[in-house]
């Protein structure tokens, strides 16, 4: 039984970057003196680097890693001459950015806390909103679109990746056998499946709470909380394991702006 998804989900991450997961190591010294010159890339998905046009000027501009811990993108938004403040819900990979900053001198700062509630932030605090795909470690997306409204200044953009939910559907233990099935409805909650063995084992192994939300949360969500999606683009992941990256792309990223 996992009563607190959010507590569950830190200690998930904290021990995480114990096992450098991926998604917890940092970035060297010399991505770092690259992006000080103006040479820098980041993924909001696997694989896919975002388009240089949808930062706009980074210099100067207060930006916001939102569940974007692990020293991968925020020390080079900062190399590249933002206000960065990177908020995550892992002490431990938000150690990562610090550890990055004091390494190769940046200036970054880091709050913990829930995606969903940024009230640690005043309105319009922000010009640019970078947030992964760790929207899907969250039990409901649509607080995570108003609060990135919210804090956003008018004009300013959010820049989310996302999984498709149709990732969430295939029965896991036929993906190994290389056949892909059907098995689960959207939305999707880990939390209603902890006794099936498949998703008992990913938990057992240490994995976070996941959740598939719908397309409806997931863009018809960021609509709704007031904003207006400018640029779209899907990833796929060739090296995952499962046989569904090889049909079609499971991820894909949004640019949304606050109207001005």
């Amino acid at each position: 039984m996992i009563d607190d998804v959010r507590a569950y989900n830190r200690a998930a991450w904290d021990a995480a970057v114990q096992r450098q997961n991926e998604w917890t190591v940092p970035v060297t010294s010399d991505q770092v003196a690259r992006a000080r010159a103006g040479d820098w890339e980041v993924v909001l998905t696997p694989t896919r680097p975002v388009p240089r046009a949808w930062f706009g000027e980074l210099r100067g501009a207060r930006v916001l890693g939102l569940a974007s811990g692990g020293g991968q993108q925020c020390p080079l938004f900062a190399a590249a001459g933002a206000e960065v403040t990177v908020f995550d819900n892992s002490p431990a990979q938000l150690a990562q950015d610090r550890a990055v900053a004091t390494r190769d001198g940046l200036t970054l700062r880091t709050v913990e806390g829930d995606m969903r509630d940024l009230g640690a932030f005043a309105d319009a605090s922000f010009d640019l909103i970078f947030h992964p795909c760790s929207n899907a470690f969250v039990p409901d997306v649509r607080p995570v679109w108003r609060e990135c409204a919210r804090v956003l200044r008018p004009g300013g953009a959010l820049l989310a990746g996302a999984t498709n939910p149709v990732v969430y559907t295939a029965d896991l233990a036929r993906e190994r056998d290389g056949v892909m099935q059907m098995k689960y409805a959207i939305p999707y909650s880990d939390l209603e499946h902890l006794d099936d063995p498949e998703v008992r084992a990913l938990h057992e192994r240490g994995d976070p709470v996941s959740f598939g939300h719908t397309l409806e949360d997931l863009i018809g969500g960021q609509l709704d909380a007031g904003l207006v999606i400018t640029g779209f683009f899907e990833d796929r992941w060739t090296t995952a394991p499962e046989p569904i990256h090889r049909f079609l792309p499971c991820y894909f990223a949004t640019r949304a702006v606050r109207p001005a």
